[in-house]
């Protein structure tokens, strides 16, 4: 009876130690994991803060877009006006081939001023190319404008 109850107090002992160790010292894979979760929060919450900086910038820089490109279409719409008083003092045969380029102008224009309304952000990438097209195509019109008013002096 004395062997079975050392028996028993040995290893209740033995079960006491083993279960109390468990919680407190932390290995060092769990310090590390506890440690990265740390980093990833905080990486989180950055670039969080990043990306909402990051659209706000980018719709900011489309707003600004978007009053010079309409401020460009505006000025546009006001030669293409001038160009119309000047042209109903030309003879008929000539005014028939200025009104015709003229209201090609005047369309390409008002396209323009319509697929800047109906722009809608779908990321870098496409703003990036909607913006290089637009600033383009909007040269050109303004390039055509311009010899518009060289073909009118001749």
């Amino acid at each position: 009876m004395k062997k079975t109850m050392l028996t028993i107090a040995i290893i209740a002992f033995m079960a006491g130690t083993i279960s109390t160790s468990y919680g407190r010292v932390p290995d060092k894979k769990s310090e590390k994991a506890r440690g990265d979760l740390k980093d990833a929060k905080k990486n989180e919450v950055e670039a969080k803060k990043d990306l909402k900086e990051a659209q706000k910038d980018s719709v900011t820089e489309y707003q600004k877009f978007k009053k010079e490109s309409e401020v460009r279409i505006s000025k546009n719409e006001t030669k293409i006006a001038e160009f119309k008083v000047r042209i109903a003092k030309e003879k008929k045969v000539a005014k028939a081939k200025y009104e015709k380029k003229l209201a090609e102008l005047d369309q390409k224009n008002s396209d323009l001023k319509k697929k800047l309304e109906d722009y809608k952000d779908e990321g870098q990438d496409k703003w990036k190319t909607f913006k290089t097209d637009f600033n383009h195509n909007m040269d050109e019109l303004g390039k055509a404008l311009k010899d518009f008013t060289i073909d009118n002096k001749k």
